[in-house]
């Protein structure tokens, strides 16, 4: 039996393998964006508006800093056993210029990076049960294919 591919997190990405993104918040009153999303009130602390809208962010950016990470992180986190290190990008999103963390997709370590490449979003998944593949956005290389 298949396994219905679902969004480890809810709301924060979109689940599209053609075309991958980060779902943000823009602030109607002053045009401030978000991530993670915002549901209640503006994050400026000039601003006092309320009325919020979803909004796609940049698909791309710039690698902007990046680290390995060599230990599994606590719970909530499902790590896979045995845990393999991973390598984490800070990437500076192309149109918004805020800088998203997010785990790099496998087989691109510390080593492939190196800061001011282009970046692009990912899905892979993250962890799976029975019947649920927990899909999560990660970042690659620009033209580094498909993982996942």
């Amino acid at each position: 039996m298949a396994r219905t591919k679902v969004a480890a997190v809810e709301g924060w990405f979109r689940l599209d393998a053609e075309e991958p993104c980060l779902l943000g918040t823009r602030c109607s009153a002053c045009d401030s964006v978000f991530f993670p999303r915002e549901s209640a009130f503006c994050r400026n602390p000039a601003c006092q508006g309320t009325e919020l809208e979803e909004v796609a962010l940049s698909r791309r950016g710039r690698l902007w800093s990046y680290t390995n990470s060599c230990y599994p992180p606590p719970p909530p986190y499902v790590a896979p056993d045995p845990f393999e290190p991973y390598a984490v990008a800070a990437v500076e999103l192309e149109r918004e210029k805020m800088v998203v963390l997010g785990q790099v997709v496998p087989g691109v370590d510390t080593g492939d990076l190196e800061v001011g490449m282009e970046m692009e979003i990912a899905l892979d998944t993250l962890f799976e049960d029975e019947s649920h593949d927990y899909v999560i956005w990660k970042w690659r290389p620009v033209g580094q294919g498909d993982h996942g």
